[in-house]
């Protein structure tokens, strides 16, 4: 299966749903099943994001992450999205929410993918990341409908 791997918080927002549109410097023409990964690193900016809003606000509902230091949601899978779409962001006909655009970098030139959440696992997933997207070989494992 395909995955990416996002740093946190991104990652967990993409789980929770709250974060359904992933900003990228590049295209790709693969829709389908793609698995999240959260990445093993969370730098200092990326912590401190989170104690701003819409961030902090959201981010407390989350069981994958704490404020302001992780719990078990870095290095593991969290869930498989479908990305249904990949456009310029200048070319997006989708609307979008005044968090939505706070979670991305919607700068001109960039790529917007969509994503919904189709599974969430019932706990995160030990796995290595990578660049770019990549293959995952997962197990079956139980999930969350």
């Amino acid at each position: 299966m395909k995955a990416i791997t996002l740093t946190q918080p991104w990652a967990t927002l993409v789980a929770m749903g709250a974060k359904q549109v992933e900003t990228r410097s590049w295209s790709t023409t693969y829709r389908g099943p793609l698995a999240i990964h959260a990445a093993k690193g969370y730098p200092k900016w990326a912590r401190e994001l989170c104690e701003q809003e819409p961030f902090k606000s959201i981010l407390m509902r989350a069981p994958l992450i704490g404020l302001p230091e992780p719990r078990d949601g870095l290095g593991v899978m969290l869930c498989i999205c479908d990305l249904w779409a990949c456009k310029p962001v200048e070319q997006v006909s989708w609307t979008l929410s005044v968090t939505e655009l706070a979670f991305g970098d919607y700068s001109p030139g960039r790529y917007a993918w969509g994503l919904r959440v189709a599974r969430v696992f019932d706990s995160p997933i030990p796995a290595r990341g990578a660049l770019g997207l990549w293959e995952w070989e997962q197990e079956a494992q139980p999930c969350q409908s």
